[in-house]
């Protein structure tokens, strides 16, 4: 991805900060849908494409950007739209002669019939269209149905370890592994303080009392945008403490039944039904990711607890009232989200003596992949506990690669068994090769 390119009008300075996307960001014949959680920077990114398409020769004519948020704007239906493409044809008479238009279109959710219009420019040949929304607004399989299998899915998530690291101005080293002293002191101590503040852009920076506030506020309106409005929740007390229990039990199962029950307990009424619609609601909209047990079996699936994780492990202090150390959520939290950015299919597995490992990763061609998480894995009893759990679900996967992620440097109390890899999950969160998920790539 290309790192820099002079502003151009109608384009915010650069802030800095590329997103590495992996996979295709284009499809040819397919519009470029971005999605993600509210402030994870969706609008920011589509202008770095932008930018990336200048840099590649395209005129700013041929890449105009239409944000619907526009008060102007309000009150348009999807056969209203022709009169963009009409206006921008009246005002640069040439500029399909000088390449692809490439429309950019945010929050185009606010119009009604808008994917009919979207195909229509498809349709049309020498056009190519990028298109954003709230998270809970234009999610993957309703832009399939709406654009009828013209939709290529790209998902933004808050700052990586990697892109935090250049936001503010840090080395990223090309083998974290090789430093040593004060090198690796400075990289650990960074990774801390991005593990507690999370990746959201706009906390970057930002002392510990406006961070939690700002990060609150980020959680009450997708709850209240894309949850209670949009589905029309009748029961708002019942879709907070869901919250509550969620955010405020990072890295944890989760029973539908065990709250139903909880909620019955306190005299809140709701049907389980409600419960799992609304667990379904906060996933949707990429406040909360929900992992599910390994097996074979779709019913071993549905009776066991799922496991919940914020989308950034920043909302876990944001959410802490009790003042608990919560490295190890937060670590595990942080793992969870690099494995999803980089598209990976996740499992947790137990195994048959009841030892946990936190995740079953897959890719795409199968390959797979065991990794424990563990902030105190310094304590010989826990480092025991997690490479046994390890060593008995590797039993069972005979095929996975399997990996200890530590929070930082030390060397184990013990000595692990040669087919368990032990890392620094920083260390295994920086390569670009070598991790089950391979390369991380950008725009094609």
């Amino acid at each position: 991805m290309v790192e820099s390119v002079a502003a151009s009008p109608g384009i915010p300075a650069d802030p800095g900060t590329w997103r590495r996307i992996p996979g295709l960001v284009r499809f040819a014949g397919k519009a470029t849908t971005v999605v993600g959680m509210r402030r994870a920077g969706k609008t920011t990114f589509v202008h770095q494409l932008r930018r990336e398409r200048l840099a590649g020769g395209l005129a700013p004519e041929n890449v105009p950007y239409v944000s619907f948020e526009d008060e102007r704007l309000r009150g348009l239906d999807g056969s209203d739209l022709g009169f963009l493409e009409d206006e921008r044809a009246r005002r640069f008479l040439n500029a399909r002669e000088r390449g692809p238009v490439v429309w950019h279109f945010d929050e185009i959710q606010n119009v009604p019939g808008w994917e009919t219009f979207v195909r229509r420019l498809l349709d049309s040949g020498g056009t190519e269209v990028v298109v954003t929304g709230s998270s809970a607004a234009l999610l993957s399989r309703e832009v399939a149905t709406s654009l009828r299998g013209r939709g290529w899915e790209v998902r933004i998530f808050p700052f990586s370890f990697e892109e935090a690291l250049r936001h503010h101005g840090e080395p990223v080293p090309a083998e974290a592994s090789g430093l040593v002293g004060a090198a690796r002191a400075r990289l650990e101590g960074f990774f801390r303080n991005w593990l507690a503040a999370g990746g959201f852009p706009e906390a970057q920076g930002l002392d510990v009392e406006n961070r939690v506030r700002l990060l609150r506020d980020y959680v009450d309106i997708a709850v209240l945008r894309d949850v209670i409005e949009r589905h029309s929740v009748r029961n708002p007390t019942a879709l907070r403490w869901l919250v509550g229990q969620l955010l405020g039990s990072p890295a944890g199962l989760f029973s539908a039944e065990k709250f139903h029950r909880r909620m019955r307990a306190e005299g809140l009424a709701v049907s389980k039904d409600t419960v799992h619609e609304l667990l379904a609601h906060l996933a949707d909209c990429f406040l909360v990711r929900l992992v599910w047990m390994e097996s074979a079996s779709a019913r071993q699936r549905m009776v066991n607890p799922r496991k919940a994780y914020p989308v950034d492990s920043g909302l876990i202090a944001a959410w802490e009232r009790v003042g608990r150390d919560n490295r190890g959520h937060a670590l595990e939290t942080a793992v969870h989200a690099e494995l999803e950015r980089r598209g990976l299919g996740v499992t947790y597995v137990r195994t048959p003596v009841g030892r946990e490992v936190d995740f079953l990763a897959r890719t795409p061609d199968g390959t797979e992949e065991l990794i424990q998480v563990s902030a105190e894995v310094f304590d010989p009893a826990v480092a025991e506990r997690e490479i046994r759990g390890l060593v008995e679900a590797g039993a069972m996967f005979p095929r996975a690669r399997r990996r200890l992620l530590t929070l930082t440097g030390e060397p184990l109390p013990l000595d692990p068994p040669p087919e368990v890899i032990v890392q620094p999950a920083y260390e295994w969160m920086l390569e670009d090769s070598g991790s089950v998920a391979g390369p991380l790539g950008g725009p094609d």
